[in-house]
C-alpha cells in the first residue's frame, strides 16, 4: 500500500482528532470548566472524526485478512458513526453523563485502540514506523 490522497486525508485527521480530544475532554473536568473551549475543540473532534471514519470506507487492504478490502479495523466506522450520533442525542435529551461516556470511550476506542492497531508491523503506518527504525 502507498500513501494516497484518501490515506493522506484520513491519517491527516486521525492525528489532528488524537491532538483534539484530550482538550475537548479536559474542558469540562474539575472546578473550573472552560464550556466555550469544550464546545470549539469538541466540534472540532467530532469533524475530524467523521472525516477519518468516513474517508476509511474508501481505503480497502486486501493483504490482510477482508471481506472486500475491508480489514477488522474498519468496524470502528460503524462503531464511531453510532457514537457520534448517539452522544449528540444523549446531549440534546439532556443526559450529560451519557454524553461525557460515549465521548470518553469513543476517543479511547477509535483515537488511541485504533492508533495501536494502525501501528502494527503489517499496516502502512506500523510498516514505515517500523521499517525506518531498522526494526523489521
Amino acid at each position: 500500500m502507498q500513501l494516497t490522497p484518501v490515506i493522506a486525508v484520513h491519517m491527516t485527521a486521525a492525528i489532528a482528532a488524537i491532538v483534539t480530544g484530550p482538550v475537548a475532554l479536559w474542558a469540562r473536568r474539575g472546578r473550573q470548566q472552560h464550556p466555550k473551549l469544550h464546545r470549539a475543540f469538541g466540534y472540532a473532534w467530532v469533524t475530524l472524526m467523521l472525516i477519518t471514519a468516513v474517508s476509511a470506507l474508501f481505503i480497502r487492504d486486501f493483504h490482510m485478512p477482508n471481506l472486500a478490502g475491508y480489514t477488522p479495523i474498519h468496524l470502528l466506522v460503524p462503531v464511531t458513526l453510532i457514537g457520534l450520533f448517539g452522544a449528540f442525542y444523549a446531549l440534546a435529551r439532556g443526559n450529560i453523563a451519557v454524553h461525557r461516556s460515549v465521548m470518553q470511550k469513543l476517543y479511547i476506542g477509535a483515537c488511541l485502540v485504533a492508533g495501536v492497531f494502525t501501528l502494527l508491523p503489517g499496516r502502512y503506518l506500523g510498516h514505515l514506523l517500523w521499517s525506518s527504525a531498522g526494526l523489521i
